[in-house]
């Protein structure tokens, strides 16, 4: 059986932290960051709101439109780089507070790519038939490891959580394909500092291998569904910087409006980013039943990864 997307949710924080309250913080400007980036505004979680909060009302959420209780919750994932502890997980955290009391679960690290890797892993799950409901969350809160000293990557990030339920769909519906990649040569570009463990990144050295991979990807997975650019409804991409998205969009020969952008509001949320792309296209009313979806990111590690999805069920 083929495994689709059953129901969508999502949470951001309450505060909201401006390009302008950025200004008063350190050396930049509400133009610099929006020229180069795209972003306005980014959500900032509370000092004591954690990824496993986040993770839960994305997750309740998404079990709730899916039309199902916790208790039919086979599999919990969450892609997160920003869990509290090692063990227990975020996913142990939220099925005890979900009461999915049948549902396995488990973190998946591959930073922004994680949303990715969640759907294609909880995927084979579906197809092979050993389960039938399966939760995939995206959620971090970056502000945690953000060093706010700076500035070259305090503008960029923010917190959230957005999360998806899969199950059995119809044979021409759900996953069409998919794209996971690996390059770990590049890790120095993009990790966690071990002596403050605050984010490090190389822009220019990312910036370079987050357009070829993602335009790389997409075409790729584009192919393996046997689909041609043109059917092709809604392309969803990891929301870093507007210039890498739209870098993307062009690869593809896409019009504007076949790219959903919601960079501008919640900046790189790490591996909640496509999820809150997906959660407001659908919310939003811009994914119909039979669309072709393409979702593609990257991220530290280094990592990679695109589906194509036919949204329905």
């Amino acid at each position: 059986m083929n495994a689709g997307i059953l129901g969508v949710g999502k949470y951001t924080p309450e505060r909201i932290l401006t390009n302008f309250d950025l200004e008063k913080m350190m050396d930049t400007s509400d133009e610099w960051i929006k020229t180069r980036t795209g972003i306005e505004e980014r959500r900032i979680a509370r000092d004591d709101e954690y990824t496993h909060d986040m993770a839960y009302e994305a997750a309740k959420e998404a079990i709730e439109n899916a039309g199902l209780t916790p208790e039919d919750i086979d599999l919990i994932i969450v892609a997160t780089v920003t869990q509290e502890a090692n063990f227990p997980s975020v996913g142990n955290i939220i099925q005890d507070r979900l009461g999915a009391k049948h549902a396995a679960a488990m973190d998946l690290e591959a930073a922004c790519s994680g949303f990715t890797y969640g759907i294609v892993t909880g995927a084979q799950f579906i197809q092979t038939g050993a389960y039938k409901h399966v939760v995939v969350v995206g959620a971090d809160k970056l502000s945690k490891i953000t060093d706010w000293d700076d500035r070259s990557t305090a503008v960029l990030f923010g917190d959230g959580a957005g999360a998806v339920v899969l199950g059995p769909v119809s044979e021409d519906k759900g996953l069409l394909s998919f794209v996971l990649g690996s390059d770990g040569s590049g890790g120095k570009y993009l990790n966690l500092k071990e002596e403050n463990d605050k984010l490090y990144m190389n822009g220019r050295e990312v910036f370079r291998f987050a357009v070829r991979k993602m335009g790389d990807a997409s075409l790729e997975v584009l192919e393996k569904a046997g689909l041609q650019k043109e059917d092709l409804d809604l392309l969803i991409p990891h929301q870093a910087n507007i210039r890498i998205m739209e870098a993307s969009r062009e690869r593809l020969g896409l019009p504007e409006e076949k790219m959903i952008k919601t960079v501008q509001k919640y900046g790189n949320t790490s591996a909640s980013s496509i999820a809150l792309a997906l959660v407001d296209a659908v919310q939003e009313g811009r994914v119909k039943d039979g669309d072709n979806l393409l979702l593609v990111g990257f991220g530290g590690g280094l990592t990679w990864g695109a589906l194509v999805i036919r949204f329905g069920k």
